[in-house]
């Protein structure tokens, strides 16, 4: 069995019933619509998101899951999936997951219209069902991550990254959505406001890991469907470059910041980038980095009584620090 299908064990016939209602979410009266929606249904992804949204409540609750959960899972996914279809766009990306995106499908126009649909699809699923407190968890993440991407790109324009503001752009882009699923889990089934957000700040620690595991891959040559030196080619500045930058000579920094700005389309020199911030310990300060957020996140997990739910949340702690794509 592989780690996914263990993680997924405890909540297998809530991920199945899942699956029912979140493509019922999605229905609507316009055909196209709907064959956009049946097309990313069938392709979906790991629903990760989803995942962490039932084990977290089930946690907390002893096992028990209500409508309300279920509507937290769809509408985290809805708000995911709107954000892939638009990143696509944005990114001028042609595939995701192996599959044509909905953009090389279907043109940009159409995609950013039904990741707009998707979003508001999202929103008033938690409005026509009253669940306020669900809709203000998920309205400060879709905040924080627009947030999040536009620091980055801010920032890259002048490669200016200090360590603390990568941790902030990361936290905002990817860690605010994982911390917005385990908030909502907790929520759904409790009003203890200490343990919703004791969810969320581990939520948040995971994302923190995840992104810099992310971050490790551009300077692997696993076959993890993105090239590597894929964030160098577009100024993307993350943790290993970063450290490098910071304990490097003055003339090294000269020609690494040289070397992205103005040699980001040389593969040679990509190569040799990546090979200076490998030998300069970028790549364990990385890690040791990510070690520690995993070591938190798992931290806020001791408390609570054990169960085949945190079990699973620890493996998927430690699936997201040692998967291979």
């Amino acid at each position: 069995m592989n780690i996914t299908s263990q993680i997924k064990q405890p909540i297998f016939n809530e991920m199945e019933l899942f699956e029912k209602k979140f493509y019922e979410s999605m229905t609507s009266k316009v055909a196209l619509l709907n064959r956009i929606t049946y097309y990313i249904v069938n392709r979906k992804g790991k629903q990760m998101r989803p995942m962490f949204v039932f084990l977290t409540a089930k946690m907390i609750s002893g096992g028990v899951v209500n409508e309300r959960t279920y509507r937290g899972a769809s509408v985290i996914e809805l708000i995911h999936t709107a954000t892939l279809v638009h990143d696509d766009v944005v990114d001028d990306s042609n595939r995701r997951r192996g599959f044509f995106s909905i953009n090389a499908l279907w043109k940009n126009k159409i995609a950013v219209l039904v990741g707009d649909y998707l979003l508001s699809k999202g929103l008033l699923l938690s409005i026509d069902n009253g669940d306020f407190d669900l809709l203000q968890i998920i309205s400060v993440a879709v905040r924080e991550m627009s947030e999040g991407e536009l620091l980055q790109i801010e920032k890259a324009r002048r490669l200016d990254i200090t360590e603390s503001v990568y941790y902030e752009i990361i936290r905002k882009k990817t860690a605010t959505l994982i911390a917005a699923c385990c908030a909502l889990g907790a929520k759904s089934v409790s009003e203890d406001l200490v343990q919703v957000e004791n969810m969320r700040k581990f939520g948040e620690l995971i994302g923190m890991a995840f992104q810099i595991k992310d971050d490790l891959f551009d300077y692997t040559d696993d076959a993890i469907g993105k090239p590597t030196g894929i964030d160098i080619k577009e100024q993307k500045m993350t943790l290993p470059l970063i450290h490098v930058l910071n304990t490097c000579t003055s003339k090294e920094k000269s020609w690494l910041i040289n070397s992205i700005k103005n040699h980001n389309k040389d593969k040679k020199r990509v190569k040799e980038v990546i090979a200076f911030v490998k030998n300069n310990n970028g790549l364990t300060y990385a890690e040791n980095k990510m070690v520690e957020f995993q070591q938190e996140a798992l931290q806020l997990l001791e408390n609570y009584p054990n169960s085949d739910f945190k079990d699973a949340l620890i493996l998927m702690v430690n699936y997201v620090i040692e998967r291979k794509k």
